[in-house]
């Protein structure tokens, strides 16, 4: 058994200490993911009691990081909580502003791709996305030279470039 958690005045300044060190971590990891201050503060409430749980019926057997084994049993208990939340949400709730960036950011340039037509964005998603070589390329679209494919693929990023300039975009709005 740990010995800084034998008194009463002992266990509450090793976990005011653990606290200070873990909780702002777990609050931005359950931030990042749509949870709230509060929840964070359950969840990492939670963690602690299992600690506490797990060193008191130990035999000498210590958590060597404590941060870490709270950091993961907080992820853990979150993931629980989220997965139970997120059966019962209709589709219809979920908004787009509340997904996460990376979520957000495609949105917006699958938005912007869609500007230059779907011709283009046919194109740019085999040149991109599948992976197409040039001479592929040209074959499956019908172009006569590589050289024509490649024309027509610039051309296409052009447009979309324009559209982008036009907005006055940088790359700061597709990141949020």
């Amino acid at each position: 058994m740990n010995n800084s958690l034998l008194t009463t005045q002992s266990r509450e300044v090793f976990f005011v200490a653990l606290y200070k060190k873990t909780f702002p971590a777990v609050a931005r990891y359950v931030a990042r993911r749509g949870g709230s201050l509060d929840e964070a503060r359950d969840i990492f409430q939670d963690a602690l009691v299992l600690y506490y749980e797990k060193v008191m019926a130990s035999s000498g057997d210590a958590i060597l990081n404590e941060k870490g084994f709270l950091m993961g049993v907080s992820k853990k208990l979150w993931l629980q909580r989220y997965q139970a939340n997120g059966k019962n949400e209709a589709l219809y709730n979920v908004d787009i502003e509340t997904e996460d960036s990376e979520a957000l950011s495609t949105y917006k340039i699958l938005n912007y791709l869609k500007t230059a037509g779907e011709k283009c964005m046919q194109l740019l998603k085999a040149c991109y996305y599948d992976g197409l070589k040039p001479d592929n390329v040209a074959a499956e679209f019908g172009y006569s030279s590589t050289h024509s494919a490649t024309v027509a693929k610039y051309k296409c990023l052009e447009k979309v470039r324009e559209t982008v300039k036009q907005n006055s975009l940088s790359y700061a709005d597709f990141t949020e």
